[in-house]
């Protein structure tokens, strides 16, 4: 039986494993061990251990690598500290195969640790395009990997002609739409949020509102690692903005980027100086709650993927801010925006002028969990030494 090493190191993160984990732990063949670590285990990015715990996977092994300050020090520091980390935790797990999943930094360290210890590698949600430090990250973690598992065709191809093996290289479509489709059809056919005291149940900051029956707006802004220093004004631009669209706003926190520390403080000091009886602010919410959110939502804004990639397959008019997800393969539901808080504001009202458009499949049709676990149950033996293919 192949034991497979599956790492989560934020909330978005595990949103994207949950579907690959739960196939592997029903596979026959296959045997799961999950690794939790950096901003999925601190309390101020939304701790989901519990949640882990809840959804009925085992956690085989954490630690923290995460050091404060947020910045492009403190980033590279922490790589380094999850690296040492991770190589003890492979030590004692001895998977056969390690999984990691997108391009957030933190995704270096056990992509490094697992090839020097000659573990193979799959990544998923290689070959795509993007802004920011994630570029980079991507495609060092697609050099390192021995197994490929891109969200669509465009980044099957980009792949490849990086020189990774055509036939290690699978288009299975984005794991995280397994869960978006579930929670979806749940919710059209009636499992609705619970507002019981919604704000407060979830340690959210704001007087909350009615979110089955008032327009609100989704925002999330996180940093841009390759424009650091510019973080905070581009918070204080998209809350000036949302500021004036008469709409009620449910704003998440960023995640643990270099940078996140600019954004916390922007959003702060508009609280203190500024009537913000609009906003309600989370550190975290589970995934069924966020994605419900988004079916409800009149528009989602800000510069997650999650616009781009959820938020293709609900429908959700978005409107995305700066560079963060340049050259991201997107549906017709998102429209690019420069940080500017007139050009915001007039495409915020475009789209909800709009309403919700066609639902798109470009990053899969919800079964890529199971299609992962069983290229992985069927596959031979890996190799730890890669080359090459052009």
């Amino acid at each position: 039986m192949k034991k497979i090493c599956v790492y989560i190191g934020s909330r978005a993160n595990y949103s994207s494993c949950k579907p690959i984990m739960r196939a592997i732990q029903r596979h026959p063949n296959l045997q799961l061990q999950v690794t939790l670590a950096g901003a999925a285990i601190l309390n101020r990015y939304g701790n989901i251990e519990q949640q882990v715990i809840d959804d009925g996977f085992e956690i085989d092994a954490k630690f923290h690598m995460v050091i404060e300050g947020e910045n492009p020090t403190t980033m590279a520091k922490s790589t380094g500290l999850g690296i040492i980390e991770m190589t003890m935790v492979l030590n004692n797990l001895l998977p056969d195969l390690v999984i990691v999943v997108g391009d957030r930094f933190d995704i270096m360290a056990p992509a490094v640790a697992a090839s020097y210890m000659n573990i193979p590698l799959a990544h998923t949600m290689g070959g795509e395009v993007s802004g920011t430090i994630d570029e980079s990250i991507r495609h060092a973690v697609t050099k390192l990997a021995h197994v490929h598992f891109p969200a669509n065709e465009d980044a099957r191809q980009r792949i490849i002609k990086l020189g990774e093996e055509p036939d290690m290289v699978f288009n299975v479509g984005c794991p995280r739409m397994d869960v978006v489709k579930e929670i979806i059809e749940d919710h059209r056919n009636g499992d609705r949020i619970d507002q019981g005291n919604f704000v407060a149940k979830y340690k959210g900051l704001g007087p909350g509102f009615d979110i089955e029956r008032e327009p609100f707006i989704l925002a999330m802004l996180h940093p841009v690692t390759t424009e650091y220093g510019t973080n905070r004004n581009n918070v204080e631009t998209l809350l000036h903005a949302l500021s004036q669209t008469g709409m009620p706003v449910i704003m998440l926190w960023p995640n643990a980027d270099a940078g996140t520390d600019e954004i916390s403080k922007g959003i702060r000091t508009y609280r203190e100086q500024n009537d913000a009886s609009w906003l309600n602010l989370f550190i975290n919410l589970p995934i069924d709650h966020y994605i419900k959110l988004m079916d409800l939502c009149a528009c989602a804004v800000g510069n997650s993927s999650s616009a781009l990639r959820e938020g293709a397959f609900i429908g959700v008019p978005a409107v995305n801010i700066g560079t963060r997800q340049n050259g991201r393969m997107h549906g017709d539901n998102i429209i690019f925006v420069d940080t500017d808080t007139d050009a915001i504001l007039q495409t915020i009202k475009q789209q909800v002028a709009h309403g919700k458009y066609p639902q798109s499949d470009i990053y899969g049709t919800g079964d890529a969990g199971t299609k992962l676990a069983d290229i992985l149950a069927e596959i031979g033996t890996i190799s730890a030494q890669k080359r090459i293919c052009y």
